[in-house]
């Protein structure tokens, strides 16, 4: 199968994940490569820095819903160039992708995901928590614990619920982690899909609400270690295992790159794996491209 994993980068505040993200890869002996998609805005120093790692660049076009159809809240800034990772959707050379988002680390191999069955035209992807534990108020109103699809899952190993609009969050996903077969007529549906549906003023999540509404009833359950979302560790404690999340993703806006380790507060424990797998990957790369080094370690808290 010539398949890979995808990644999206605008800017280079974000580099320092990405590259430990194909760390992660390389380390867990994954079969498949990393590739990076990067807009034209993206500056050439950072396509070097990948370019000197081995890691295969794709240039694309960001994507953006029509002018003045959405909207975000302050908090959520940082989502504005997510609606680009679906040019992921594009890349017909591969037969299948993994996208990921760049905030992640692979801990163990996950290349069964290149084999998971998907629905015909669908995708396959974790679910969202719907707990909103900080109480953000322009999360969805029925973003509650009861209603969280990982409230339902009582073991690390027990499988997800299948996707459901009762209570409607059983059918939300979580896009950092969504396997996909590309297609460029699947594309551009979806392209049509954000440019005409009449809900897209109402979304709070871009390209997750977007993927959420497009696949309704086309996308299967992946379990939670997929996409292990730091805040499981602590609001599903009877369903999180250190050792079986594969796949960590450091949502929410303060990546661990931004915060010293010892300022980490609940988050220490899973942020100390982001710097373990830094560390490793920053040898390599001080010894190896000095002026790579320079830029990657500049975007990290010292």
């Amino acid at each position: 199968m010539n398949a890979a994993y995808v990644t999206l980068i605008t800017k280079v505040s974000y580099i320092a994940g990405t590259l430990v993200l194909d760390y992660g890869l390389k380390e867990t002996q994954s079969k498949y490569p990393l590739v990076v998609m990067v807009t034209s805005e993206f500056p050439q120093q950072g396509r070097d820095v990948f370019k000197n790692r081995g890691i295969a660049i794709r240039e694309i076009q960001s994507l953006q819903p029509e002018e003045g159809a959405h909207s975000l809240a302050a908090a959520d800034e940082r989502f504005r160039d997510t609606w680009t990772k679906l040019r992921a959707f594009e890349l017909g050379e591969f037969d299948r992708i993994v996208l990921l988002d760049s905030d992640m680390i692979v801990k163990e191999n996950m290349d069964d995901l290149m084999d998971v069955k998907l629905p015909p035209g669908g995708i396959a992807a974790v679910h969202v928590c719907a707990c909103n534990p900080r109480k953000f108020p322009h999360y969805p109103a029925d973003w509650i614990p009861e209603n969280c699809a990982f409230t339902a899952v009582s073991g690390p190993t027990d499988p997800s619920p299948a996707p459901s609009d009762e209570p409607r969050p059983y059918g939300q996903l979580n896009s950092g982690t969504v396997v996909l077969e590309p297609s460029l007529e699947l594309a551009k549906n979806l392209y049509h899909f954000l440019a005409t549906d009449e809900r897209v003023p109402t979304w709070s999540f871009p390209d997750q609400d977007l993927l959420t509404a497009f696949f309704h009833g086309k996308w299967t359950a992946l379990p939670w270690y997929y996409n292990a979302l730091k805040t499981l560790r602590t609001i599903h404690a009877p369903m999180w295992d250190d050792k079986v999340a594969r796949c960590v993703h450091y949502i929410l806006a303060d990546k661990p790159w931004q915060v010293k380790l010892e300022d980490s507060k609940e988050y220490e424990v899973v942020n100390s794996w982001w710097w373990a797998q830094y560390e490793k990957m920053s040898e390599k790369l001080r010894d190896e491209d000095t002026d790579g080094w320079k830029i990657v370690s500049a975007t990290v808290v010292s």
